[in-house]
């Protein structure tokens, strides 16, 4: 659990549990889709109760997490977050996200980014949001 709260890109676990043989599709077909991951491997691994994204994201939501930021980068945020809660943790991490709708409504990824202030303060964001996502209790 640690190694996944530290990771800077979730992405990268995914991949070396690829590179080791494990099945990830499997695994996803015979629990459900629509738990991220890391809940999956807590559920088979230690047989915690998983919780879906969904569940994750809106656990986000009423924790009021967005108030920090302003309005255009709270509205990128709430969309990464609908999207992780659509279809996990990886595609939120890549920056080709920005380049589909709804982000592309609120300007190139660039545009996007300078809402934050600059690249490391998007990154940073998005990692704060992971953070908030698996964040424990």
């Amino acid at each position: 659990m640690k190694k996944w709260n530290s990771a800077d890109q979730k992405a990268a676990i995914i991949e070396e549990l690829r590179q080791q043989g494990v099945l990830v599709e499997a695994l996803f077909d015979s629990v459900g889709k629509e738990l991220d991951l890391f809940d999956l491997i807590c559920h088979v691994a230690y047989d915690q109760p998983p919780l879906t994204r969904k569940e994750r994201a809106n656990n986000v939501k009423k924790r009021n997490y967005f108030m920090k930021y302003g309005e255009q980068a709270r509205k990128v945020l709430e969309n990464l977050l609908d999207k992780y809660a659509d279809e996990g943790v990886a595609d939120i991490e890549s920056m080709e996200v920005l380049k589909v709708k709804p982000f592309t409504d609120y300007g190139s990824p660039i545009e996007i980014i300078n809402t934050f202030g600059d690249k490391n303060d998007y990154l940073k964001a998005l990692h704060d949001l992971e953070n908030e996502l698996y964040k424990v209790g």
